[in-house]
């Protein structure tokens, strides 16, 4: 296991305060918590989850400098180990690892589930830790890390402004049993081809 921390405090800090009283929303913010706010996964969370094929992470550095990335794959790629623990594979990507490098320093993050064919969304906010443990890697397809997140808030959003948009075809590069995906265009490029892992040591133009 890499990285690991406590969990984070109140829900809402003097930034929001002043704004939900700006905006006489103090009394909905503070029920909206009491009603729907959680930290244990229920059956219908699971539900919701389970037939995601895409989420949105969001991490920041030591420094609070934010990254967001999209995070894809087959339905089913994201699993609620327990009731308060989910995981997903981190697959081949680009080699930057800005999101992962940033859970090893700061790793608290917030995960955003959206179900656009049926509108809804889902936010996670929780401390992610990374885990290589060939177990943990051989129940995730195509994985060469897998990202533990506990979950300290778990609350649904409106899905009012959610655009209602239809799933035409999942990515051919999204692993799953029996599937070998293709080599995508970029790492067959010359300015790049000499400078993927496993390819003899180059200098740098």
């Amino acid at each position: 296991m890499f990285g690991g921390a406590t969990s984070s405090g109140e829900m809402y800090h003097d930034g929001s305060r002043e704004l939900q009283d700006r905006f006489d929303s103090r009394r909905i913010a503070d029920r909206l918590e009491q009603i729907t706010v959680h930290d244990t996964f229920t059956a219908d969370d699971r539900e919701f989850i389970g037939r995601c094929s895409m989420f949105f992470l969001a991490t920041a550095d030591r420094d609070g400098w934010p990254e967001c990335s999209y995070k894809g794959g087959q339905p089913g790629f994201v699993q609620v180990l327990d009731d308060h623990t989910l995981a997903f594979p981190s697959y081949d990507g680009n080699g930057m690892f800005r999101s992962l490098g940033n859970v090893l320093v700061n790793p608290r993050v917030g995960v955003l589930f959206i179900d656009f064919e049926r509108p809804n969304r889902m936010r996670i906010n929780g401390v992610a830790s990374l885990h290589d443990d060939a177990e943990l890697l051989a129940a995730f397809e195509g994985a060469q890390l897998v990202v533990r997140i506990r979950a300290d808030r778990i609350f649904p959003n409106c899905p009012r402004y959610i655009h209602k948009l239809a799933m035409v075809e999942h990515s051919v590069f999204s692993p799953r049993p029996g599937h070998v995906p293709p080599v995508p265009d970029w790492k067959q490029m010359d300015i790049f081809r000499d400078y993927l892992p496993g390819t003899p040591q180059t200098s740098t133009p």
